[in-house]
């Protein structure tokens, strides 16, 4: 066995750095925190490039005493604990005692601070660990922390990091949910010299919600209030018919930290059962308070996760004041006219120049993504806004007896396309058209079967494969941008990936703020509700921030869905006829992209014996 040595200092405190700070978001939360705990009621975070450069945090709490700053930035300092008792009653946000020495071993730090005692302040500078100035200032009270070039000695730290953008929104996050839990503190946050963020500090939830979350979720929001032994819950929760088809909506702050609970969760999501559609999920903003020894905060490094002593209490607790809430806050919906301004409807001349963009990908040697192209072509066109043909499907038909009439508005190939079948017998047999039932499944008759099919499955992958074979989308420009405000999470895995979307129609831009601003969207989609396609396409790319062939075949899957004609949606005869003709002649088109079945197959001789023709 090699010989056991101690650690060096410098090298204890980077591995100690490791499990504090993963990356600038991380350091922003611990500065924060200490912050809140300082009795802070303004604090201002300035960060620039993502705060991989530069990144501070000012407050006006109680600030260190200047005896006291060299030992702040030892290893397990702390002012927050001072017996193994109070382990069991943590009632601080920060209490480890090693962020300040983490910070300050991987990076350039310098904090100034006052105490309301003292008549000046101290500066004190610390630089990989290392303090290289303490000196006398003069400063108002409380505490400035500045931190420049995090990683500037540790390289092999440096590389994960992400673009600046992710990093400054991922601080953006954090910011976001620590107001969320403290709206008696007015928070500030500046990126790249531009205030991004501020809330009043008045201590009303709902304008704190405003703020950070945007006009449209406030106003879904009705008040939450409970107690249940000795265990109170307190907030906002949204009206059955705003739920989401995600839980990205749900904030749950536990004695003002933010946390992750099944059991919240799961009270939230019982106390809508038979008020909210099924596959939809509540938004929150709920804050529970427990006595601090009902609770163990320290089961994981980044305190997300919690521990209750007793988890049906605070189930009861979430559960009544939710119920409640829906029972005495909830209205009947209002009927929602139309706006008074559509951006995808056409301007009213018969002629007007309008741009369309086409993207169009281009495929070079070796195993590099595709290149783009984005070419913009303006003509004069005629612009209408009548219902969508089954042209604009994409769908084309394949000959059945005669051609078509002239007058019918879908495409029809004269000479038909070889069609790729496992059998040439399959393309010879005639294919007849029965019907529809339910304006959703289409019946047709092929040999001696009969075949039922999901229209919309259908024509959703028929759709997904034209796009994976092509990579081309249409696109149309709006003439007037849409603004499109989504949760932070939301918000980070859009701006993080607007490039890719580009490729797939989606003309956007980061507005800040959780605020995006649409410009153009995929022709097809001009009826779809541009909200819920880019949140879905959100929760699509949470996985990760990297383009990827399964990132590439989720948003297909997004559009094509979108596009695809809706079960329920009446459709011409000769509309089902060719979608039939297309999913019999192809033995390649099983399945809808999510994994449904196309169609069901009914044999002549079973359905034989369900009438007693065969023993």
């Amino acid at each position: 066995m090699a010989e056991i040595k101690v650690l060096p200092k410098h090298i204890a405190e980077l591995i100690a750095a490791g499990e504090v700070v993963e990356r600038p978001s991380a350091v922003i939360k611990e500065l924060v925190e200490n912050s809140i705990d300082a009795g802070a009621t303004d604090i201002t975070v300035d960060i620039k490039r993502g705060g991989i450069l530069y990144m501070s945090v000012r407050d006006n709490g109680s600030g260190i005493a200047a005896a006291d700053v060299p030992t702040a930035f030892m290893r397990h300092a702390t002012s927050k604990i001072n017996k193994a008792e109070d382990l069991d009653a943590i009632s601080t946000l920060g209490f480890r005692g090693e962020a300040l020495a983490a910070i300050s071993s991987v990076s350039k730090t310098e904090i100034i601070t006052r105490t309301a005692e003292e008549a000046v302040g101290t500066r004190c500078v610390i630089e990989g660990g290392v303090q290289t100035a303490l000196e006398e200032v003069g400063c108002d009270t409380g505490t400035l922390i500045v931190v420049r070039d995090i990683f500037y000695n540790t390289p092999a730290r440096m590389k994960f990091l992400k673009s600046d953008v992710t990093e400054a929104n991922s601080i953006a996050a954090v910011i976001d949910r620590i107001a969320l839990s403290h709206p008696e503190i007015s928070f500030k946050l500046i990126r790249d010299g531009k205030r991004v963020l501020t809330t009043s500090g008045d201590g009303n939830l709902k304008n704190v919600v405003y703020s950070v979350l945007g006009r449209d979720f406030a106003s879904s929001l009705i008040e939450a209030k409970g107690e249940y032994d000795g265990i109170t819950v307190g907030g906002m929760v949204c009206k059955p018919v705003y739920c989401k088809q995600n839980r990205n909506g749900q904030f749950f702050f536990l004695n003002g930290r933010l946390i992750r609970s099944g059991t919240a969760s799961a009270a939230l999501e019982q106390a809508y059962k038979n008020s909210a559609m099924t596959g939809k999920f509540p938004c929150c903003v709920l804050q529970i308070n427990v006595p601090f020894d009902a609770v163990d905060v320290n089961v994981h490094p980044s305190k997300m996760e919690v521990r209750f002593s007793d988890e049906r209490k605070v189930f009861n607790a979430v559960y009544g004041a939710v119920k409640n809430a829906l029972i005495n806050g909830d209205t009947r919906p209002e009927l929602q006219t139309k706006q008074t301004f559509n951006p995808y409807k056409p301007v009213e001349h018969t002629q007007a120049q309008q741009t369309k963009i086409e993207v169009v990908f281009k495929e070079e040697a070796g195993p590099q993504l595709p290149i783009t192209e984005k070419v913009e072509r303006v003509e004069k066109v005629e612009l209408r806004s009548p219902r969508p043909q089954f042209a604009d499907y994409g769908v084309k038909a394949e000959p059945i007896k005669e051609k078509p009439k002239v007058n019918v508005d879908i495409v029809v190939e004269e000479k038909p396309q070889a069609i790729e079948t496992k059998t040439e017998e399959i393309i010879d047999r005639p294919i007849r058209y029965i019907g529809c039932a339910f304006d959703t499944y289409i019946i047709a008759e092929m040999g001696d079967n009969v075949y039922f099919i999901d229209k919309h499955a259908a024509h959703e992958r028929i759709l997904y494969e034209q796009f994976k074979e092509t990579q081309k989308i249409e696109v149309q420009e709006l003439l007037v941008p849409l603004t499109v405000t989504l949760t932070a999470d939301e918000y980070c895995a859009i701006v993080g990936n607007i490039e890719s979307l580009l490729k797939y129609g989606f003309d956007v831009d980061d507005f800040g703020n959780n605020t995006l601003v649409v410009r153009a969207i995929p022709a097809m989609l001009t009826n779809e509700d541009t909200t819920l396609i880019l949140t879905e396409i959100a929760e699509k790319c949470m996985k990760g921030m990297d383009v990827s062939v399964e990132r590439i075949d989720d948003i297909f899957h997004t559009v094509a869905c979108k596009a695809a004609i809706k079960g329920g949606q009446n459709s011409t005869d000769r509309e089902l006829e060719i979608l039939a003709q297309r999913i019999l002649r192809s033995h390649d088109i099983m399945y809808c992209p999510h994994g449904r079945p196309v169609a069901f197959k009914l044999t002549k001789k079973e359905l034989e014996k369900q009438f007693g023709r065969l023993g």
